[in-house]
């Protein structure tokens, strides 16, 4: 096939997840119930926020931000993948594909962003208790999110803006069930080298930089936390603090694995469950890691409730 220009290819075909025809009934209701959770987890967490003035600190602050941005993050995907299971449809306009890949690396930079600063966020509240209010007053929090979002922007237009100069074959088939960055690279017709470069060296940076403030943060913690007099709460931080890593090396290691350990050949299959893994069930769990295990956020849960019986 000869290389077009992409203002003339049109479409794209997404191969999606390779399900067998009798199953997809079930998968599709799988996945719908996994998206719904995500979205509807999340939402709550922001009304919760913004509802009960208990939860206006920085912690939340940051927490109601990384909610918008994983259901924000899931909505970019999935809807499409179980419009297509529903109507047996894998086509994909030009313009719907340029605009995952854009929101799929914002939503995902954002994420990374957030969940440094939450780490951070948490490091100051734990080894300098005294000067917390001090440190994370209301200013620095404005501009730490304000930071988060501007620099996940600017990635995003970066990567998409030099997708955006490649060329396309008529017909190209997308062998993924969205337009996930490496693989629409490799569907190109173009030379991707400077693409790929893009990604390794400062896609890189992007990705070491807030995993080593995550991990620095959460060891110095544990450091503090376990020269804690008491067991209970050693027990109780140390908890909370495993439940955040496991988010975190699940969300980092299937990123990892797809983008700098990639398959190959028949085993293809496995990036697409690691991208299923760190864009529906990532999201989908943080609700219940980072909230629902909270007592501040289940107070506030059970005000709202209280409020809507009355």
């Amino acid at each position: 096939m000869r290389p077009e220009n992409q203002s003339r290819v049109s479409e794209f075909l997404l191969l999606g997840l390779r399900i067998p025809p009798e199953q997809q009934g079930l998968f599709f209701a799988l996945f719908l119930c996994m998206y719904l959770t995500t979205v509807l987890g999340n939402l709550l967490i922001i009304l919760l926020i913004r509802l009960d003035s208990c939860l206006h600190t920085p912690m939340y602050f940051f927490l109601s931000h990384l909610a918008f941005s994983d259901s924000s993050f899931s909505s970019i995907t999935v809807p499409k993948m179980l419009i297509n299971m529903q109507i047996q449809c894998q086509s994909i306009t030009y313009a719907e594909c340029i605009l995952q890949v854009y929101f799929f690396i914002f939503f995902g930079c954002l994420d990374s962003f957030l969940l440094a600063v939450m780490a951070y966020d948490r490091y100051v509240a734990i080894c300098h208790p005294l000067h917390y209010t001090t440190i994370m007053r209301n200013e620095l929090c404005i501009i730490l999110v304000a930071g988060c979002w501007v620099s996940s922007c600017a990635q995003a237009l970066l990567h998409t803006l030099f997708v955006d100069q490649l060329s396309f074959c008529a017909g190209t088939t997308i062998p993924h069930f969205f337009c996930d960055l490496a693989v629409v690279l490799k569907s190109s017709c173009s030379d991707t080298s400077l693409n790929e470069l893009l990604i390794l060296t400062e896609g890189g940076l992007i990705f070491i930089l807030p995993l080593s403030v995550i991990l620095g943060s959460y060891i110095r913690m544990a450091l503090i936390i376990l020269k804690l007099p008491s067991l209970k709460r050693v027990s109780k931080a140390l908890s909370t603090c495993g439940s955040h890593l496991f988010v975190v090396f699940l969300y980092y290691g299937t990123i990892a694995g797809v983008y700098y350990f990639p398959s190959s050949g028949s085993s293809k299959d496995k990036d697409m469950i690691a991208s299923l893994m760190y864009m529906v069930v990532t999201p989908m769990l943080n609700p219940f890691i980072y909230s629902l295990r909270n007592k501040d956020m289940k107070h506030a849960l059970g005000k709202l409730l209280r409020r809507k019986t009355l």
